[in-house]
């Protein structure tokens, strides 16, 4: 015997696209979405000790950007390898099935892992562990936009809260040209329209870069003031890292 057939038959049809909002940017007198100035820094909070079973670690929260960094070791190498009189540095950066806005974006970032020990090998005196690897996971928790620059920043503070000896701390900030404006710090609302960006890595108190990245077409003036503004911002952050590191050493223990 046949089944009854529903009163009245389903149907279905693909939801409307999405009106594309006109870039903000564009309009003449533009306000970033945060309400911040074009030359302002989102908040930035940090924090050590955030893994216990690691060697030091570092927990980051910019704005949106959420990001947890581990350290292991100085410990023996698994590969085999003739004695060196320095020591080896691995970097791995991963992203949360949750971070971005759209499941498994993050696999979209597997540069990032390469360009975060480039940042680092140049501030870590690899020579004070020889024969032996240091490794830093980071993952990212939440991507809210700048997150190598954040990711690069939280490692050298959790490298700092290992003990490994380096040259000095590393601060990253990154530039997105908007238009005919440069706004620091910028989050992903920004970095989805941005006609290029700019990031540097660097060691403020010895007045190093360790790494500069550019993306998208520069004028030699553009580049000079954008650098110009990473390199203050980034004189300020290590400022913070260096009071959170001076918190932790003055905490009483437990």
């Amino acid at each position: 015997m046949a089944g009854k057939s529903a009163a009245t038959p389903s149907t279905y049809s693909p939801s409307p696209a999405p009106k594309t909002k006109r870039p903000i940017f564009q309009d003449v007198d533009w306000v970033r979405p945060d309400g911040r100035g074009f030359h302002q820094c989102r908040p930035a909070f940090l924090k050590t000790g955030a893994v216990n079973a690691a060697s030091g670690s570092a927990y980051a929260e910019f704005g949106n950007t959420k990001v947890i960094v581990s350290v292991f070791g100085p410990r023996e190498s698994k590969k085999a390898m003739a004695y060196s009189g320095t020591g080896r540095l691995n970097c791995n950066v991963s992203y949360t099935t949750f971070a971005m806005p759209i499941r498994g974006q993050g696999s979209d970032h597997k540069g990032y892992s390469s360009m975060l020990h480039k940042a680092l090998e140049g501030a870590i005196i690899v020579e004070s562990f020889p024969k032996t690897t240091v490794d830093v996971f980071a993952l990212v928790l939440e991507s809210g936009g700048s997150d190598l620059p954040v990711v690069i920043s939280c490692a050298s503070l959790a490298l700092a809260d290992a003990g490994i000896m380096m040259y000095d701390l590393v601060a990253s900030v990154s530039v997105s040209c908007l238009g005919k404006n440069l706004v620091i710090d910028p989050i992903l609302e920004e970095e989805s329209y941005q006609d290029g960006s700019l990031l540097i890595t660097c060691m403020p108190s010895r007045n190093e870069v360790t790494q500069l990245t550019v993306n998208g077409e520069w004028s030699t003036p553009r580049v000079h003031e954008a650098m110009q503004i990473c390199l203050e911002a980034c004189s300020k952050l290590a400022k913070i890292i260096r009071s959170c590191l001076k918190e932790t050493a003055s905490a009483p223990k437990d």
